[in-house]
């Protein structure tokens, strides 16, 4: 039974199913998920991140880490964790770049959040000599040590719910069955006390979304931050407050019908960031775009001493890619940086207080 079919015979038993639900089946269902059956990203795959264009980009992080790291006493041992980790590529150009730091390599007990057995593998042969532990969700996190954490891209693939404005009231979005396919629906509009405060700035028609397990993932993490010590850095394409409807699917890095031929192609919608920080007990920083924050952290320096050893097309891709990582038009506006930090330390280097939340 394919997916598709498992989705409509459950829709036909149990009724119309949230569009969480359907992003979660679609994703991460054991036999069939997105997720669970392959390795998504490349040329070969179906998108590429930050990680994979060039590995600038996570010798920035690494040595951001690092810097937090010795501003808050060099803890030793410290769980350095990576939720959502890819092939690998990101911890691996983190471990490089923090090599020439005294006692961080050795003090570091590193945790992938990975639930995917086609990326673990993956994972395990990029960083075979760093000896990773992995886990299956955030919720294993270790709470007994500092955490040092990454999170690139994985807020965006988390199940989100929409809501449409309807009078004072809200539709959900839902997945359906007419003619025998999958098709999008609403629920009857409610009132919805944890929308109640979005009726000020919508309008009639305007959808908004919701994600649960992100404002949870997020809280556990800012607890235990907050408890022992440590930094998440979080990078991911959104907003400071859901607006629109931003659910999309891509295959072959182009545009898809997200109901069409559930489980081949990657699922996500923009990132919620102002209910990332009201979601943790811990400090955070100001929303940064990545250009910004890369630029901040010496990323054109480095791009400038890499260079110098380059000509031809390797010269080239390395200008596009610094190019693509920083620049309005390219990821360094899309894409967002915040920071989890406690109260009694200082930001990350390149991130700036936020003022607290009303």
């Amino acid at each position: 039974m394919s997916l598709a079919d498992h989705l409509m015979a459950r829709i036909a038993a149990e009724g119309p199913m949230s569009l969480a639900d359907y992003m979660a089946e679609c994703l991460l269902n054991p036999v069939h998920g997105y997720y669970t059956t392959r390795d998504p990203l490349g040329t070969a795959g179906d998108f590429t991140t930050a990680p994979e264009i060039s590995q600038m980009f996570g010798e920035m992080l690494g040595l951001c880490l690092a810097q937090c790291w010795l501003d808050q006493g060099r803890p030793a041992p410290f769980v350095l964790a990576e939720l959502g980790p890819g092939r690998g590529t990101l911890m691996a150009d983190i471990l490089r770049a923090t090599r020439g730091v005294p006692g961080f390599a050795e003090a570091a007990r590193i945790v992938l959040v990975e639930a995917s057995p086609a990326l673990r593998a993956r994972q395990a042969e990029t960083l075979r000599e760093a000896a990773p532990g992995w886990i299956d969700s955030a919720d294993a996190l270790p709470d007994d040590l500092p955490l040092f954490l990454v999170a690139n891209e994985f807020f965006d693939a988390l199940p989100v719910r929409q809501f449409l404005r309807e009078g004072r009231g809200w539709r959900e979005r839902v997945v359906g069955l007419k003619d025998g396919r999958l098709t999008p629906g609403l629920s009857a509009a409610a009132p919805l006390h944890a929308l109640a405060h979005r009726l000020a700035d919508t309008a009639e028609g305007e959808v908004v979304e919701t994600c649960a397990p992100a404002t949870a993932i997020v809280s556990a993490i800012g607890g235990r931050i907050a408890a022992r010590g440590g930094v998440a850095l979080i990078v991911d394409y959104g907003d400071w407050r859901s607006s629109g409807d931003t659910f999309q699917a891509l295959r072959g890095h182009a545009p898809a019908d997200p109901l069409a031929d559930p489980g081949h192609a990657d699922l996500t919608a923009h990132v919620d960031f102002e209910a990332l920080a009201r979601a943790t007990p811990s400090a955070h920083s100001v929303m940064t775009p990545q250009g910004v924050f890369l630029e901040r952290l010496g990323i054109t320096a480095r791009a400038q001493a890499l260079a110098s050893r380059m000509d031809g097309v390797a010269l080239s891709s390395h200008i596009a890619a610094h190019r693509r990582l920083t620049h309005p038009d390219e990821m360094g506006t899309l894409f967002k940086v915040m920071a989890l930090y406690p109260f009694t330390a200082a930001p990350p280097p390149g991130l700036e207080p936020a003022k607290p939340l009303e």
